[in-house]
């Protein structure tokens, strides 16, 4: 079984900054790849940003030039770094792992960007 923690969501006001960390732990042995998905209220949830297990990146054209997803391997965590933050932006994060062709989760963490 696999475990995801995610830290770091809060509120923040229009144009600020957050950083999430996303821990994994458990039978963790061959990673895909990480991401992070969002859902705003009424919203389903959608892809914000991935990283593969090479460092590859891909964005949601929403977020790009704004997000840095970036990971560190021997901490088997993720993080995304989320600069010029816009209302819209406002949803619950969810951290998800993929390996060997499972995907788990986390339980999410809120962000709320409002002045």
């Amino acid at each position: 079984q696999v475990q995801l923690v995610e830290s770091g969501g809060g509120l923040v006001q229009p144009g600020g900054s957050l950083r999430l960390s996303c821990a994994a732990s458990g039978s963790i042995f061959s990673i895909n790849s990480m991401a992070w998905y969002r859902q705003a209220p009424g919203k389903q949830r959608e892809l914000a940003a991935l990283i593969t297990s090479d460092g590859s990146t891909g964005y949601a054209d929403s977020v790009k030039g704004r997000f840095i997803i970036s990971g560190d391997n021997a901490k088997n965590t993720v993080y995304l770094q989320m600069n010029n933050l816009k209302p819209e932006d406002t949803a619950v994060y969810y951290c998800q792992l993929r390996q060997l062709g499972d995907d788990y989760w986390g339980q999410g963490t809120q962000v709320t960007v409002s002045s």
